[in-house]
């Protein structure tokens, strides 16, 4: 009698502190939802931007290249302002963080040609939905990579977006070369674009868990700092990698009269250009920050919360045509998104409704 009565004190003091681990809770879901935020609004933003570019008369691949990892001294303002952990950061060995980065910038840079040649070869509602795909090899990568517990829905949700986008890619009518509202797209690259949409969204993949697997057993910490670091370092890398590219190319040379023909002069294309910047490292800085709090797979889950946005987006704006083979593949890819939501509902359920104690443990199995 006596343990249960002080079993029913201890169980009735966790039971009071419930408010408290709410209140808790919803601090740390608030960062989260910032995050998220980040992630949604540059996934929306950046491709869109990308198809005014090209639209307007931009040519050069690798400028467009460039302009997804050149927004990333702007990350340099949160990192000085962001204070140092009060019990001191991680210092990894610096010949391993270096290797690590000049990898991961150079997955960075390559993944960033394949999806501005991508962008120039299909409609942005296309491509948009094509690329959702990599929440399905996130999955793949977050197993092997990662050991991400693999369920019935987890499969279900790879599978479905997986037959989304091979039901955009065989329906090349889905692209035609003008859509009517100016999305201009060369004939014949339907194929091309697909494949490499789902290229670059494998390797997109692939650098997410790299991204995961670094913060867990090389950096052992997920601190403001290093996640800013991270992304700093990486996209200055890809930078570095695109920039050679230019210049190796000759495209350089054609930038001045590439922005002095571009619709609405100059000034628009360098706000185009410096958008699709910032939009990119919004995206990105969003999907390091959400690896590093929570996993890679997670915040791929979440980008593909922007699929239902920038098809519509693309219709209103660029005239796209929504035809119903993009509609049935719309609806499978958020059919795909809601059963892995679903796969963490129930886990979050599995865990609240976990024993407090030993005792409790018993008196369930009773």
């Amino acid at each position: 009698p006596g343990q249960e009565s002080s079993h029913g004190e201890s169980c009735e003091g966790q039971a009071n502190v419930g408010p408290k681990k709410r209140r808790g809770g919803v601090r740390r879901w608030l960062p989260l939802l910032v995050d998220m935020l980040m992630l949604l609004v540059g996934e929306a933003m950046a491709p869109l931007l990308s198809r005014v570019y090209y639209n307007s008369g931009g040519k050069s691949l690798w400028m467009a290249t460039l302009a997804q990892s050149a927004g990333a001294p702007l990350l340099a303002i949160p990192l000085i302002l962001t204070p140092r952990a009060a019990a001191g950061e991680p210092r990894p060995a610096l010949w391993k963080m270096v290797a690590i980065c000049v990898g991961l910038g150079v997955l960075i840079g390559c993944d960033n040609f394949m999806y501005s040649y991508a962008m120039l070869c299909l409609p942005v509602s296309t491509f948009s939905l094509v690329a959702a795909t990599q929440l399905a090899f996130n999955a793949v990568t977050s197993r092997l990579i990662n050991a991400q517990r693999f369920t019935a829905l987890i499969l279900n949700s790879v599978v479905v977006l997986t037959f989304s986008a091979a039901l955009l890619g065989v329906d090349s009518d889905s692209s035609s070369s003008d859509d009517g509202g100016g999305s201009v797209v060369p004939r014949g690259k339907h194929a091309a674009g697909v494949v490499l949409t789902l290229s670059a969204s494998a390797v997109y993949a692939l650098i997410m868990s790299l991204f995961e697997v670094t913060f867990e057993k090389v950096i052992r910490a997920t601190t403001p700092r290093w996640v800013l670091k991270m992304q700093i370092f990486t996209s200055a890398v890809a930078t570095a990698v695109s920039a050679a590219a230019l210049l190796a190319s000759g495209e350089w040379r054609t930038i001045h009269g590439e922005a002095a023909a571009f619709k609405n002069g100059e000034a628009s294309y360098v706000a185009t250009v410096v958008g699709i910047a910032v939009g990119w490292q919004a995206a990105e800085l969003g999907a390091v920050r959400l690896v590093a709090r929570v996993s890679s797979l997670f915040a791929n889950v979440t980008g593909t919360l922007a699929l239902p946005l920038v098809p519509v987006l693309a219709v209103a704006v660029f005239g796209d045509k929504m035809t119903g083979t993009k509609a049935v593949a719309m609806l499978m890819a958020v059919w795909g998104f809601l059963s892995y939501v679903y796969h963490h509902y129930l886990d979050a359920r599995r865990a609240t409704a976990r024993p407090c104690c030993s005792v409790c443990t018993e008196r369930m199995a009773n």
